[in-house]
């Protein structure tokens, strides 16, 4: 792998997966789970989690991904934090369908 792409998060590790991200950030919001996982993309932080709840037994997740990039990981999980509030605000268990 290259230099320059080591550098900027390119190569196959899989840091530009948002599926394979790591959770950087885990909070609980109004009875939903929120995991911040942001991913590198481009050089930055691309803003992107999970939100989960369980509803009649089984597990929902909703997967987001959002335009925003940050040069940090921490800013990063925090904006990712707070888009996922605004989501839940926003649209409550309808957000899983």
């Amino acid at each position: 792998m290259s230099f320059w792409k080591s550098l900027f998060g390119g190569g196959a590790s899989g840091a530009s997966d948002p599926a394979a991200a790591r959770v950087v950030t885990q909070v609980d919001y109004k009875g939903f789970t929120i995991a911040a996982r942001p991913y590198v993309e481009g050089g930055q932080y691309q803003v992107a989690g999970t939100v989960t709840k369980e509803i009649g037994g089984t597990l929902k997740e909703h997967r987001f991904v959002r335009a925003d990039r940050l040069a940090g990981i921490d800013e990063a999980a925090a904006v990712t934090v707070k888009k996922a509030q605004q989501l839940i605000d926003q649209q409550g268990d309808s957000l899983f369908g």
